[in-house]
C-alpha cells in the first residue's frame, strides 16, 4: 500500500523532550519504519518548521518524511498552527493529485483537519489517530488549557466523518463515546515500545551512581501534567531512597525550565531537596541503562493518553507504580506488573512504593511479567501488523462488520 502519515507538530524528526515533543513523535517515527520494513510505501507529512530543512528526509526502513510549508518556517506551538491547517491541507491535495495514497493516517487533530482537506477531493479514505483527546484536557487543565476554542468541535466532526478512528487505549473510546462518536466507527492498536532497545540486564553505565539504598525514576516532558510533584511528595514518605528526574532540556539549561524550578522549590519545602536529582533531557541511547538502574519507575500524571514510559520500563524489566489513568489502564496490570494508584495520590504511590521496596521477590516477579506482556502486545511489529489490518480494513471500503478491533 501506499500510506501518507499527517503529522503537522510531531516530526518523526524532532528530538524528544520538548514541550510539544514526545510519544507521538515516537509512535509516527517507529510505525512508518514498520509499516515500510513490511514493504509498503510510507511518506511522513509533518510542518516545515525551519527554513534549512531539506524537502525530503529518508528514516531507516525506508519511509521518507516530506516537510510541507504551511506557515513561517519556524518553530511555532502546536497550539498555535490552526490558521496554517488549511495550507497544509492545500499542500497535501496537490501532492496527492500527482500521487495518490491508498490510505492517510492523521496523527493529532489538526492533522486530521489538514488531511481531510488533502484527502476529500481524491477520495482517499483517512484513518485518524488523537493522541490526545480536547475534552480530557479541558477537563484536567481548566482555563490553563491553551487549546483554540474549536478543538473539541472539530474532533467530534473528524469522529463521525473519518473512515475509521484509531485509538490507542480502551479509555480512548469511552471518551469518544461520550462525545457522541459510537463505538462500533473505533478501533483500537495500542502504541508500542522497541524490545530489542529497552531490554533487561545488568549493565546500568553510564546512569548516575546510587546515593540512596533504592532508587525511584520518572522520566518523560517536564510539564506539570507529568505529575512529578505528586512523586515528589510521595517522596518525603519513602526513607533511605532517591527520585531521578529524566526529561525537559539538557542539564545545564534546566535553572531556566519554569518546571524544574518548581520542582526543586517543593523538594525543598518537602525536605527532600538532597534525594531528588533532576538530569534534564537524557539521549536516547542511555535511556535502558537508566531504567535499569531504578529499583522501580513512576508514572504519576494528571492524565495520560497512552503513556510509553510504562512500556520502556516493563520492557526492561523494572516494575512500575502508575496512575491509575488512560492508558496505564490497559498496559500496568496491577498487581501483576507494577501496581496502579489513585491520581494525585501521594500517599497512595508511597504505600505502593514501600511494599514494593519491601520484597525483592515481588519486584523481580513483576518485572519478568512485564517484560513478558511487552512481547506478547506490545512489540513495533505486534503494533505495525494491528495497524495495518486497520489500513487494509478501510481500503476495502464498506460492507465489513464495525467493531472494536
Amino acid at each position: 500500500m501506499r500510506i501518507a502519515m499527517v503529522s503537522e507538530h510531531a516530526s518523526p524528526l524532532a528530538a524528544l523532550g520538548g514541550v510539544d515533543a514526545g510519544g507521538q513523535n515516537v509512535y509516527v517515527a517507529r510505525l512508518s519504519e514498520q509499516l515500510a520494513r513490511r514493504g509498503h510505501d510510507v511518506v511522513v507529512y509533518t510542518r516545515r518548521d525551519s527554513g534549512t530543512l531539506p524537502d525530503r528526509v529518508p528514516l531507516p526502513g525506508g519511509a521518507v518524511v516530506e516537510h510541507v510549508p504551511a506557515g513561517p518556517p519556524a518553530s511555532l506551538p502546536k497550539d498555535a498552527l490552526l490558521p496554517h491547517m488549511p495550507a497544509f491541507g492545500d499542500h497535501l491535495a496537490r501532492a496527492w493529485a500527482r500521487e495518490r495514497p491508498d490510505v492517510v493516517h492523521a496523527h493529532f487533530w489538526m492533522s486530521g483537519t489538514a488531511a481531510r482537506l488533502g484527502a476529500l477531493p481524491h477520495g482517499i479514505p483517512v484513518v485518524q489517530t488523537f493522541h490526545a483527546l480536547g475534552t480530557v484536557k479541558r477537563r484536567h487543565q481548566g482555563r490553563a488549557d491553551t487549546s483554540p476554542i474549536e478543538r473539541v468541535g472539530v474532533e467530534r466532526r473528524l469522529g463521525l466523518t473519518c473512515e475509521r478512528i484509531l485509538a490507542t487505549c480502551t479509555d480512548e473510546v469511552r471518551e469518544l463515546a461520550g462525545m457522541g462518536v459510537p463505538p462500533g466507527r473505533v478501533s483500537v492498536v495500542p502504541c508500542g515500545v522497541d524490545a530489542a532497545h529497552f531490554r533487561p540486564g545488568t549493565d546500568t553505565g553510564g546512569a548516575p551512581a546510587r546515593e540512596q539504598r533504592h532508587r525511584l525514576l520518572a522520566c518523560g516532558r517536564l510539564v506539570p501534567r507529568k505529575g512529578y510533584d505528586q512523586a515528589v511528595r510521595a517522596l518525603a514518605r519513602i526513607p533511605d531512597t532517591e527520585l531521578l528526574v529524566a526529561g525537559g532540556p539538557p542539564a545545564d539549561r534546566l535553572h531556566t525550565e519554569p518546571e524544574a524550578r518548581r520542582l526543586r522549590q517543593l523538594a525543598g519545602r518537602e525536605g527532600v531537596g538532597d534525594r531528588v536529582r533532576l538530569l534534564g533531557a537524557v539521549d536516547p541511547g542511555r535511556m535502558p541503562a537508566l531504567i535499569r538502574s531504578a529499583d522501580l519507575v513512576l508514572c504519576t500524571p494528571a492524565y495520560e493518553p497512552f503513556g510509553i514510559v510504562p512500556l520502556e520500563a516493563m520492557a526492561c524489566g523494572v516494575p512500575v507504580v502508575a496512575a491509575d489513568v488512560g492508558g496505564h489502564r490497559d498496559t500496568v496490570v496491577d498487581g501483576r506488573t507494577g501496581r496502579l494508584v489513585p491520581a494525585g495520590d501521594p500517599a497512595a504511590i508511597a504505600a505502593a512504593v514501600r511494599d514494593l521496596l519491601d520484597g525483592d521477590i515481588t519486584r523481580r516477579q513483576y518485572g519478568a511479567a512485564g517484560r513478558e506482556r511487552v512481547l506478547a502486545r506490545f512489540t513495533w511489529q505486534r503494533v505495525a501488523a494491528g495497524v495495518e489490518a486497520v489500513y487494509l480494513r478501510v481500503v476495502a471500503g464498506p460492507g465489513l462488520p464495525s467493531e472494536v478491533a
